[in-house]
């Protein structure tokens, strides 16, 4: 004799004119949205359990390998993984302005900017194409540099036989060796009175945080320097033309839309992009 089937399906569910009922447990039935609900909370209670014991699993065993593959000592002691994670995050924040602080690119970056300002070109060449040539060149220069600070402060710490800050001081030699040849003594001088340091013996004795700011102020003096004489050709052309304007009565037509074509070609004859290129190359490589 059939007996009626008791539905134990999810509240508020109206079992009743829906699907047939699955039954579960003898006489108990559900009906079929409930049964596909029931698996999926089955399977997620499945899952927390298995996160959960993962979790525990790993507080409970001995720290891993370290994300960045330094050690902080010669005794294997090591920052955990999510602190190695936010110092990495960081230093790639701010990768972009080191690039352009405290290497050539901040110098030939302005000269092109400038060279393109007194061409009179507008956007032509784009920022895309000038930022690109300022870091293939800015690449070129630097590159020896970069392999000397890996193999003196990088792969000593990746083996264990230097520590963090013994890296640190080792990797910064090379780069101060660069930024001392083109930083100029009066702002460093500068940089030494606000912070009321005493004067090193030699220039390796520098500190970053002084040698730092004093190549960038140099720098851009030299980068402003070298624009303001690539000023002067295509300012004498523009007055010229302005001149022969005014005397001829052309008063309404702009002076710039003349001389454009004139600065161009002067551009494109002298071959000035071999000229401003190697003559900023060869002032660091002199």
């Amino acid at each position: 004799m059939n007996r009626l089937l008791a539905y134990r399906c999810w509240p508020g569910c109206r079992p009743a004119g829906q699907a047939k009922a699955y039954p579960t447990n003898g006489d108990t039935a559900i009906c079929g949205t409930c049964s596909i609900l029931c698996k999926r909370a089955k399977l997620a209670a499945a899952l927390f359990l298995a996160l959960f014991s993962g979790i525990a699993h790993a507080a409970a065993a001995p720290p891993a390998a370290s994300v960045m593959g330094i050690q902080l000592s010669k005794s294997g002691e090591s920052l955990s993984v999510p602190m190695q994670i936010v110092i990495l995050l960081t230093l790639l924040t701010l990768l972009p302005a080191l690039v352009m602080s405290i290497t050539p690119f901040l110098r030939i970056a302005i000269v092109l900017h400038f060279l393109r300002q007194a061409l009179g070109t507008q956007t032509v060449p784009s920022n895309q194409v000038l930022v690109g040539i300022a870091l293939f060149l800015t690449i070129l220069v630097i590159s020896p540099v970069a392999a000397d600070i890996y193999h003196q402060g990088w792969e000593p710490l990746q083996t264990n036989q230097l520590t963090v800050e013994q890296a640190f001081d080792a990797g910064a030699k090379p780069l101060k060796a660069f930024l001392v040849r083109f930083a100029r003594e009066k702002d460093v001088k500068l940089f030494l009175d606000i912070t009321k340091s005493p004067a090193p013996h030699t220039p390796a004795d520098l500190d970053l945080r002084i040698l730092i700011p004093a190549y960038i102020l140099s720098e851009l003096k030299a980068g402003f320097q070298i624009g303001a004489v690539l000023f002067l050709p295509f300012l004498i052309i523009d007055m010229v033309v302005a001149s022969v304007t005014l005397s001829i009565g052309m008063v309404q037509l702009p002076p710039v839309m003349l001389s454009a074509p004139f600065k161009i070609l002067l551009f494109v004859l002298a071959d000035g992009w071999n000229l401003v290129i190697g003559s900023l190359m060869k002032g660091f490589y002199a």
